[in-house]
């Protein structure tokens, strides 16, 4: 598998990107909002692939690992890498959870929950508007501008 390029994106790329995004978009990569459950473009789609950061590219889950946990957003059981996808601790709402950001931008993309099928147990629900998708075959983007191996197919 490739590696890919942690390192975050520098200002003028991050205004740049950020200069693309919908108000929606916005309000959930970067204000850590939530969009409104069963209506993401994403929870019923069934083709092969990877799902990619919105905001910055990184692959971040393969369809292979997608279910339907029935909750009304895209769930994952594993990311591509672990180190693709960062956790953090999330007091937001009286509640403790465990927020999903990316490693690179550390733009929102959901949370991990303790309940997911095998082999991992785990349920990462994530907004279809955080994320990208890749058909298999098709080059990964390259938001910013590093080439390979973004640009490349994921093996």
């Amino acid at each position: 598998m490739p590696q890919f390029d942690l390192a975050p994106p520098t200002d003028a790329q991050r205004q740049q990107l950020t200069a693309g995004l919908s108000p929606d978009e916005r309000r959930v990569l970067l204000e850590h909002g939530t969009e409104a459950a069963f209506c993401g473009v994403f929870l019923d789609n069934k083709r092969n692939g990877a799902y990619t950061c919105r905001f910055c590219g990184l692959p971040l889950f393969r369809s292979s690992a997608k279910f339907d946990s029935g909750t009304g957003w895209p769930s994952f059981f594993q990311p591509i890498d672990q180190a693709y996808v960062r956790r953090v601790r999330d007091e937001s709402y009286g509640m403790v959870r465990v927020e999903d950001v990316c490693a690179r931008c550390g733009s929102h993309l959901g949370h991990v929950f303790p309940d997911g099928p095998p082999p991992t147990g785990e349920r990462h629900c994530l907004n279809s508007v955080s994320l990208d998708f890749t058909g298999d075959g098709e080059p990964l983007p390259d938001k910013l501008g590093r080439g390979a191996p973004e640009g490349q197919p994921l093996g």
